[in-house]
Order: C-alpha cells, then structure tokens, then sequence
C-alpha cells in the first residue's frame, strides 16, 4: 500500500486545523452571534393571545437555480439580479405569512454565491420584522472546491419584539469526514434566543442538522438539541424549536427512491435502509413536546404536509420541517405553505423548502 498520499492529506490537514488560513472554525469562545435591528422599526400591533410562528429554508436566495448539489444542474453562483429576483419572492410570501417569529435556515449575509448580499438585513428593512440574530454555520474567506469562493450562510432568528441573550450552541460534527473535507464542511448548531411577549419569556430555538451524514452523526446532533429543549423545560422556560430537522417523520410510508433523486456520490440522498434506519429519530421530540403538525395528521394525509423537493418541476415528496414548544399551540393550527391552495403565495419557485407555520398561545 503507498502510505504518502495519506500522510500528506494528514500534514494538510494539521496545517488546515492549526493555522486556520481560510477563516473556517468557528471557536467556542467566540463570539458568534451578529445582531441585528431593521432600518425601519414597526412598532407591533396590539398582541392579543396567539403569536404567529413560521420556519423557512429558504435556499440562500437560490430559488430554483439548478445547483450543483442538487443535481439538476450545474449552477455555482448567482448574478445580483437572480438574487434580488430571488429574495423579492420571498419576501412577499413572508409579508402575506406575517409571522411574528421568524426562523430561516441557509441564508446568506456575505458570500460570493449570493452576490454578497445581506438577506437578513435585506428582509428586515421590507418586513415588519423589527430584530434578529444570525450565527453562522458555513464560513470560509475561500472554498476552493466547485468555485464557491467566499461564504459565510447560516441560520437567523427574526422577530417583531427585542431578543436577548442570543448565542450559537455548536452541534456534533461529520465523524467519517477526512480533516481536509472537515475543514472546509458546515459546522452545524443550535442558534438560541430570547424574547419576551406580554410579560411571558419565551426562549426562541433554531436549527438545521446534517443532511448527508451517514455515520449516526445526525442523531447525535438531534439528540443534542433535544437535551438542550429539555433542560430548559426542566427549568421551567418556555421555549419554540424550529427549522430544518432533515429527517424524515415517524410511521412515513414514502420514505425512500424519492423522484428527485438524481445525484450520485457525496450528495447523493441515503439508502433506504439508512432512511428506514432514521424514521424513529424525531419521536424524542414527538413524544415530549407539542408539534405544529400533530403526528395523528400527518399520519392522516402526509402529502399535506411535505416540505421538501429538490425538482423545480415535481412537488414537494417528504418533510424535513418542523416546529415544537413546551407550550401550547392553537388546535390544528400548523400548515405548510406548499402553493396558493394552502393559504399562501406559490413558493415552489422560491426555495427547495416550503414554510411551516403554525399558531402559538400565550398564556
């Protein structure tokens, strides 16, 4: 066996690790949350006893670009004008949603694929939301691999109301990546917030776990968050998870040789006996916490309720998105976005993901 290509993929990544010359790690004792105020601050109207909670990937602007990673097509890099197209879209779906809470997933503050605009800046200054608070989860000053150049993506939290005491919880790394690979990869997490409505304080929780983890990884990172759920409701705090779960729901009867399926390699979606293999994942959440879609409706209808396809030209075939509290929503509440018979604009063209909303309680 020739050893030196081994030895020098582990000298690199030593180099990689120790030096850091592409600004990738994110150290735990930085600080790494940004925090943001809107340019035009709207003072909220009277609450009454509900809050309006969505959660949304909403694909870095990228609409229905055929990227790379999903296969379709070979697409890199946006033109500003694709983007503003793009984040326009979005932003009257958000408007006609009117969340008072809002959580997204791969949005862009200042990378090269996305033109370097500020999406969370950008939506702030044409919504009512008035705050947020971003932490990064995929930085680099340059990714060479595929011509990405400079990135830095990642999850928000934007609201209406102040947040306080924001900060970014990392989660679990990719154990079966190599260094090099490792380096430059996502570095997953948990962005957690506070806000307080009416006099009741309400913890605000985001994720988006691994997609493409084939080593139990994701586990340990939904695992991950829900201890940290727990604890605070072991606390007495009251809190709302969302965001991009990437897993599939228990009892799903679709769950694998999806439609859209055309990637081979790294981003190729995982076997079925992996996928089968996940489907009890999220009933830690399930079975502790309330859920925006209860498990008696999506077992009902589960089309309803699929939030994900990486086909411009199908429609959405599984669901990755979810929203839970502690707390109590309002009956029946919970609803994806999926097209206009769904009490939203057309969002297909907009992001591989569709919204999930749903209807909090105050107390």
């Amino acid at each position: 066996m020739n050893f030196k290509p081994i030895i020098y993929l582990s000298i690199i990544s030593l180099i990689l690790f120790s030096c850091d010359p592409f600004n990738t790690i994110i150290k735990n004792d930085e600080i790494n949350v940004v925090v943001y105020e809107s340019n035009n601050i709207i003072s909220p109207q009277t609450i009454d006893t509900t809050l309006n909670i969505v959660t949304w990937n909403i694909k870095f602007g990228g609409g229905r670009i055929d990227m790379f990673f999903d296969c379709h097509g070979d697409r890199v890099l946006m033109t500003k004008a694709e983007v503003m197209e793009n984040m326009q879209g979005i932003i009257a779906n958000i408007n006609h949603m009117n969340p008072d809470i809002l959580y997204l997933q791969e949005v862009d503050i200042d990378a090269k694929r996305s033109a370097y605009i500020d999406q969370v800046q950008y939506i702030l200054d044409n919504t009512d939301l008035n705050y947020a608070v971003y932490a990064t989860q995929w930085k680099a000053d340059y990714i060479p691999s595929y011509g990405i150049g400079q990135m830095n993506s990642g999850n928000a939290i934007l609201s209406k109301f102040p947040l306080n005491n924001a900060e970014r919880m990392a989660l679990p790394l990719i154990d079966s990546q190599s260094g090099l690979e490792k380096y430059f990869y996502l570095r997953r997490h948990l962005l957690i917030a506070e806000t307080t409505v009416k006099g009741q304080n309400i913890t605000l929780l985001n994720t988006h776990t691994s997609a493409y983890s084939t080593d139990g990884t994701k586990k340990l990172q939904l695992e991950k968050v829900k201890e940290k759920s727990s604890e605070l409701a072991s606390n007495g705090k009251t809190f709302i998870l969302g965001g991009d779960f990437n897993n599939l729901a228990p009892n799903t009867q679709n769950y694998c040789n999806f439609n859209d399926d055309v990637c081979e390699g790294e981003f190729a979606t995982q076997a079925c006996d992996v996928l089968i293999e996940e489907l009890p994942n999220m009933k830690i959440f399930i079975d502790d916490f309330n859920e925006a879609i209860s498990q008696a409706r999506y077992d009902a209808d589960e089309s309803k309720f699929y939030t994900f396809t990486s086909d411009k030209d199908g429609f959405w075939n599984r669901k990755l998105d979810y929203i839970f509290t502690n707390g109590n929503f309002e009956l029946n509440s919970g609803l994806v976005h999926q097209d206009v018979s769904t009490g939203g604009f057309e969002t297909m063209p907009l992001s591989d993901h569709a919204p999930v909303s749903v209807v909090y309680k105050l107390n």
